[in-house]
């Protein structure tokens, strides 16, 4: 197949004849070994319209990739064609109403660079090369969601290029029921998403990050750790959010680490935080500065890829202490291999609760965070050690939690389109009908 032959395009065209091909088709996470037919580099929307055409037209499959950081490589495939928007990168603000509109190949860190020199602040991702598309298509996590809300909590307008290869807009008086759809339903899912406009939260001054490192701490000292951090979100403050891990390390042994932002100065912050900071051996720090420090300082914690196995369930109650305790006691012992195993918790609540279940696809508004377990390995020998002991733990994890995160995929789910959106699954499986007749846009865990 000739494809620059048969194919009206103006972007890059990477195939395993070409050098670049073996780095290409990598994503961030490097236990997902793919290898597609082709990768096409989209540069505007009409290489996008003309790439998805061609597949449809030749009965190709394919796969659509942005910032390539879904934890299960579902935006690469064996022999399918990528459709990749990573280089349609063109940002532009109207300061008059407070709005941004991206293309889908921006980056957490290329929007905060953006928006951040001139005053605002964002509700974006933690880690930097994540892509803004797929981060918001599946609801939108990170620390300013308390504050601003979630990502999808921000969108104004979705345009995307339906499975006819026409650009169809999506906002809440045009194709409203698709608006809704995109806000939680998933990336991959309805179409190919070639923007999304934004409203922009107030310009500020100044926040502040901060970190509190506990080292050398055993399952009673975590568990109590984990406890803290309950019952603050009971009542805290939603200018606060934070991610708290409880890990084994190669490097440190068992140990917590929780970061964080604040939409405050230092002073307020640590009165807010004083029943993490007077716990034995904890070791703060706290830096006032620009947003856009502040999102940089918390991007430096991200590799720039691991091999990993992960998953992230929603907290919807308060545990008991013996709840606590298992669940610190089962990081004891890191499968073989791994240099990280870790249980994190995602801070929810404030400002994600203020929207009711059904107002948009992401349903789990009323948890109180995310509970993820992850671990990490370097050599692939130890893959399979690995996956089981997250699946074992997430066994257990899967009792006290109810459904799971879009953006934490786990492939071995069952029923995972239950699992994902929950009481909203109907609704989204009747649009993606409507919008997606004959299920053009699908891989493993695609809506049906």
């Amino acid at each position: 197949m000739e494809l620059a032959k048969d194919l009206c395009f103006n972007g890059e065209i990477v195939t395993p004849n070409d050098i670049e091909y073996e780095e290409d088709r990598q994503v961030w996470n490097r236990a997902i070994q793919k290898y597609p037919i082709a990768i096409l580099y989209c540069t505007s929307r009409e290489d996008v319209i003309s790439a998805l055409r061609f597949c449809i037209r030749k009965n190709i499959e394919f796969r659509i990739r942005s910032g390539g950081h879904n934890y299960e490589g579902y935006s690469i495939g064996n022999n399918v064609i990528v459709i990749d928007v990573s280089r349609m990168k063109k940002i532009s603000i109207n300061e008059l109403t407070n709005t941004v509109k991206i293309e889908s190949g921006v980056e957490n860190n290329e929007l905060y660079e953006y928006v951040g020199t001139r005053g605002y602040p964002f509700p974006g991702g933690t880690c930097p090369t994540v892509g803004v598309a797929g981060y918001t298509l599946g609801g939108g996590w990170g620390l300013s969601c308390r504050l601003f809300g979630l990502g999808i909590d921000n969108v104004l307008e979705f345009e995307i290029v339906d499975y006819r290869g026409k650009i169809i807009i999506a906002n809440r008086d045009c194709n409203s029921d698709l608006f809704w759809a995109l806000r939680g339903g998933g990336g991959g899912n309805f179409g190919i998403v070639i923007s999304l406009t934004f409203r922009l939260p107030p310009k500020l001054n100044k926040v502040t990050e901060f970190t509190i490192y506990y080292p050398n701490t055993t399952p009673l000292e975590q568990a109590s750790i984990m406890d803290i951090f309950q019952n603050l979100y009971q009542t805290l403050d939603r200018r606060v959010n934070m991610r708290a891990s409880f890990y084994n390390s190669a490097d440190e042994g068992v140990a917590a680490f929780i970061i964080g932002l604040f939409y405050g100065d230092i002073e307020e912050l640590k009165e807010i935080l004083k029943p993490l900071l007077v716990l034995p051996r904890a070791e703060a720090d706290f830096e006032y500065t620009t947003f856009l420090n502040a999102t940089k300082k918390i991007g430096a914690i991200y590799k720039s890829s691991e091999k990993f196995k992960s998953a992230g369930r929603f907290a919807d109650r308060i545990y008991s202490k013996r709840e606590l305790l298992k669940l610190a006691s089962s990081l004891q012992e890191k499968p073989i291999g791994s240099v990280y195993a870790a249980v994190t918790f995602y801070g929810l609540g404030g400002a994600v609760k203020d929207k009711g279940k059904h107002e948009t696809a992401f349903y789990y508004r009323d948890s109180n965070y995310i509970i993820g377990i992850q671990s990490v390995w370097e050599n692939s020998i130890y893959a399979e050690e690995n996956k089981e002991w997250v699946a074992s733990r997430l066994n257990y994890i899967k009792m006290i939690t109810e459904g799971s995160y879009v953006n934490f995929p786990y492939s071995p789910l069952l029923d995972y389109e239950k699992e994902y959106y929950g009481g909203n699954v109907c609704r989204l499986k009747y649009i993606n009908e409507k919008y997606d007749p004959y299920n053009i846009f699908n891989y493993p865990q695609s809506i049906k």
